[in-house]
C-alpha cells in the first residue's frame, strides 16, 4: 500500500529542488518540471521497478525515458532523491563540465539517463525500439515514456505510434503531459491538438486519463495500465496537469515554461513548499 503522504512530501521537495536549480543559473525550465513533480515521484518511488545501481540496458527493470528533455530539473531531483546519484550534485545543474546538463546528455555518463533527449518527437521512437528489444529478450518488465502535449505537433510522434500499434508494442506505458501550454502559448493557439483522445483511440491504442497533480488518482491509474499491459495494444495515458503546479503565481500561464525565478520570486515561492526532506547545499 503506497505511502501517500510520503509521496506528496517527496514531491514537495523535488519542487524545491526544481525552483532552486533554475534560479542559480537563471537557466531552465521551471513551470513543466513542477506540473510533472507529482509524476516522476510515483515513478521512481511506487509505479516502476528499478535499480538506482544503474546498468545501461536495463535487462531485468522497467526503464523510463523523457523525451521532452527540457524538464531535465525534476528527473535529475527525482533520480538524486531516489539514489542514484548524491543529491548535492544538484548545486551543478547547467554549470560547465557538470553532468546535469539542461538537456538529458549520456557522454557526462551520469546514472539514470539511457538516451539524449529534448530534441522533441523523438524520445517515443526510442522507447518503442527499446521495448521491441525487451520482447526479443524475453524480458517481461517495462518500458515507461513521457511526452509534452506541444511535443505531439511533431509528426515523428505520429510515425511512432502507428509503428507501436502495428507491432503490438504492449509492454510500454507512454503519458502525455497534457498541460495545454508550451514555450509560445497554449496548445489550441500555437497549433491546436483537436480531440486526444479520439485520435489515439483512431490509432489503436488504448487511452486512459488520469490527473498528473493527485497522487491517489495518478497511482490508481497506473495500477490500471500495467493491467492492460500484454492485451496485444499499446496503452497512452493522458495526463492533466497544472504548469508551474504548487506555486500559485507560476500556474496557469505559459511565461514560466522556460523562464527563471529572480530572488524575490524564488522567496515567495519557496515560502509556498516548505522543506520536507531538507534542501541541497549550495
Amino acid at each position: 500500500m503506497a505511502d501517500i503522504q510520503k509521496l506528496k512530501d517527496i514531491a514537495q521537495q523535488v519542487r524545491r529542488d526544481i525552483l532552486r536549480q533554475v534560479h542559480q543559473v537563471a537557466s531552465g525550465h521551471p513551470g513543466g518540471s513542477l506540473g510533472c513533480a507529482d509524476f516522476f515521484t510515483a515513478l521512481y518511488f511506487e509505479i516502476m521497478d528499478h535499480d538506482p545501481a544503474f546498468n545501461m540496458e536495463g535487462k531485468g527493470e522497467d526503464v523510463f525515458f523523457l523525451s521532452n528533455g527540457h524538464i531535465s530539473p525534476v528527473w535529475y531531483s527525482v533520480l538524486a532523491r531516489s539514489g542514484y546519484f548524491e543529491v548535492a550534485e544538484l548545486a551543478t545543474f547547467r554549470k560547465l563540465n557538470s553532468r546535469l546538463q539542461g538537456h538529458p546528455a549520456t557522454e557526462e555518463g551520469l546514472p539514470g539517463i539511457r538516451v539524449a533527449s529534448g530534441s522533441l518527437g523523438q524520445g517515443l521512437s526510442v522507447a518503442i525500439g527499446v521495448a521491441l528489444a525487451k520482447k526479443m529478450d524475453g524480458d517481461d518488465k517495462l518500458v515507461y515514456v513521457l511526452t509534452g502535449d506541444g511535443e505531439l505537433q511533431e509528426g515523428q510522434i505520429w510515425e511512432a505510434v502507428l509503428f507501436a500499434n502495428h507491432n503490438k508494442v504492449d509492454n510500454m506505458i507512454v503519458t502525455v503531459d497534457w498541460n495545454g501550454q508550451q514555450i509560445d502559448g497554449a496548445n489550441k493557439d500555437v497549433l491546436t491538438l483537436g480531440d486526444l483522445p479520439a485520435k489515439w483511440e483512431s490509432f489503436g491504442w488504448e487511452v486512459l486519463h488520469t490527473d498528473g497533480n493527485d497522487m491517489e488518482k495518478m497511482l490508481a491509474t497506473f495500477a490500471a495500465a500495467k493491467a492492460l499491459t500484454g492485451k496485444g495494444k499499446p496503452i497512452v495515458i493522458l495526463m492533466k496537469t497544472e504548469m508551474g503546479a504548487g506555486v500559485d503565481f507560476m500556474m496557469g500561464t505559459h511565461k514560466w515554461h522556460g523562464s527563471a525565478p529572480n530572488d524575490e520570486q524564488l522567496a515567495e515561492a519557496l515560502s509556498q513548499l516548505p522543506e520536507t526532506l531538507g534542501d541541497y547545499p549550495l
